[in-house]
């Protein structure tokens, strides 16, 4: 099984998923079954947990991973970013490597656009990478 296969849903969205769909027509007592993919669950939930993240501080896939219910799949958080739409408000650069290093290759556009965004949030490089010590989101 792929790495981004492994994802389950947190029990507690799920049955938020289940409590919002009750209430679809007004009425309490009305169930709606709607059916719930646990991998795009699991990604909602980890786009929720990137949007968190705020200026001036990045976090790592792996942790990431973890605060969305999902230990041991940083790869996948990556695999979620890279298929983002182009259009995404996500803050996508804040999300690095655990030993600080951006995620593009140095020679790449990628790699200069995000670092340009991390120094806009003052965010300090320093041999290309971040010191998570100082710039680490702690929730």
């Amino acid at each position: 099984m792929s790495y981004y296969m492994r994802v389950k849903p947190d029990i507690e969205t799920l049955d938020k998923q289940t409590k919002a769909n009750n209430c679809m027509s007004g009425n309490q007592q009305t169930t709606v079954t709607k059916n719930v993919d646990p991998r795009e669950l699991a990604k909602l939930q980890l786009y929720q947990v990137i949007a968190a993240i705020p200026a001036g501080q990045v976090a790592s896939y792996g942790q990431l991973a973890k605060l969305a219910g999902q230990a041991g799949a940083a790869r996948w958080v990556g695999y979620c970013l890279r298929h983002l739409p182009k259009d995404s408000s996500l803050p996508w650069h804040r999300v690095i490597s655990a030993n600080g290093k951006l995620a593009f290759n140095l020679d790449s556009e990628g790699y200069w656009r995000q670092r340009e965004l991390l120094q806009a949030e003052g965010i300090i490089l320093h041999h290309h990478k971040v010191s998570m010590r100082r710039y680490q989101w702690q929730p």
